[in-house]
């Protein structure tokens, strides 16, 4: 049985030469915090976040300052770049014709609609995407007719916001369907995770096979953010809803890249680099693991293939966690048993675990990519019976 609900099915659309939606892999997205106006500096920080995985990446452009550097910064990006535009469709004309491979524009806040049917003009022209992203925080006040239908219906504030989200993407979506355009994304954030799943679900319920972008708005600080982004964008993924994903982070983009993947190979959407089992340790460790299991969490920091690797302190769960990994320690007694794919290969002493760990995790990834062994990362599943969700 499935641990997560069929993925909601969508067009795709091409950022670049990044698929998004379908059947392709969820997309992971991130946002340069570099000011545009400064093309090196933005550059540096692309490549920093190509390098971490990062698919594709917003920069934001606030100004012709910033339009006028992107000609020097889109042809050499090493990932597509989407142009984040607000209100001023002379931007948008100004990053198209720079090459930029994707826009974030809400067509509904720009003023005049011959403005809005240039730029849609000149996007499918270039077959340049549009997404259409409407956040509760910065979304047009709700008239007063609104509140009262929604108040005789008996919604509730959740149910209020939700709606409200809804109607505003919806009706910015219609001003690019009445132009005959269709490369169209969708977001629909909000802070407050019942308002963004009830968002989400409304809009994936309905007639329409526009992708999604998934993100909790304004996250906050590393460690409290990375939680509510994990449950938000975590639960929405498991109920099938979401092509493309964006944590944010009050930090370096780049934490937001590793937080991304971390959510997809929790929930086994994708696999990018290693999975770290490791027991939350209890009167019943008679080894040293907190300090093992953080020098075996740096070295898997640098390792890119995918790879399932169990630090375990006890014999309770221990045997059972590192014959079910690709490479296992089970660890008791100042001496440990290291497991590869379920069959014990040797015991060493205390002293010599993480050398030996580092060893026989390097000898996996080598023999898969010499092609010895099969690469079944991908094909884990828990021994543990799964729920399945309901679909939308």
């Amino acid at each position: 049985m499935s641990l997560i609900a069929p993925r909601r099915s969508t067009r795709v659309l091409h950022v670049g030469d990044v698929k998004i939606g379908g059947e392709n892999p969820i997309v992971v997205q991130s946002m340069t915090t570099a000011d545009t106006r400064d093309a090196a500096a933005t550059l540096r920080q692309v490549h920093e976040l190509a390098d971490a995985g990062c698919e594709i990446v917003r920069v934001a452009v606030p100004d012709r300052k910033a339009a006028a550097a992107l000609p020097d910064i889109v042809p050499h990006s090493p990932v597509p770049l989407i142009a984040d535009i607000h209100f001023e469709h002379t931007l948008a004309l100004k990053a198209l014709d720079a090459g930029i491979q994707g826009l974030r524009l809400n067509p509904g806040n720009i003023r005049k609609p011959e403005d809005v049917r240039e730029v849609v003009a000149r996007a499918k022209e270039r077959q340049v995407p549009i997404r259409i992203g409407v956040n509760f925080g910065s979304v047009a006040p709700m008239p007063e007719e609104f509140v009262d239908e929604m108040a005789e219906r008996g919604a509730t504030q959740v149910d209020l916001r939700a709606e409200w989200l809804v109607r505003s993407a919806l009706g910015h979506i219609r001003i690019l369907e009445d132009l005959d355009f269709g490369l169209t994304k969708v977001s629909l954030k909000a802070f407050e995770l019942p308002v963004l799943f009830e968002a989400y679900r409304r809009f994936a319920a309905l007639p329409n096979d526009y992708p999604l972008h998934l993100g909790v708005t304004e996250a906050g600080t590393p460690k409290s953010g990375s939680v509510r982004s994990a449950a938000g964008i975590g639960t929405l993924l498991a109920l099938g809803i979401g092509d493309t994903i964006r944590v944010s982070l009050t930090t370096n983009p780049v934490e937001e890249v590793f937080v991304a993947y971390e959510i997809l190979k929790s929930l086994e959407l994708r696999q990018k680099g290693a999975v770290m089992i490791a027991c939350p340790t209890c009167g019943r460790v008679e080894v040293d693991l907190f300090t093992l299991a953080n020098q075996v969490d740096d070295f898997l920091a640098t390792v890119t293939e995918p790879i399932r690797v169990a630090v375990m302190g006890c014999v309770v769960n221990g045997p059972g966690e590192s014959r079910d990994a690709d490479v296992g320690l089970a660890a008791g007694n100042g001496k440990g048993v290291i497991f590869r794919k379920g069959k014990i290969v040797r015991t060493v002493a205390e002293t010599d675990m993480l050398v030996a760990l580092k060893d026989e995790i390097q000898m996996v990834i080598d023999e898969r990519k010499n092609g010895l062994v099969e690469d079944e990362s991908n094909r884990y599943q828990p021994s543990r019976p799964s729920v399945r969700l309901t679909p939308v």
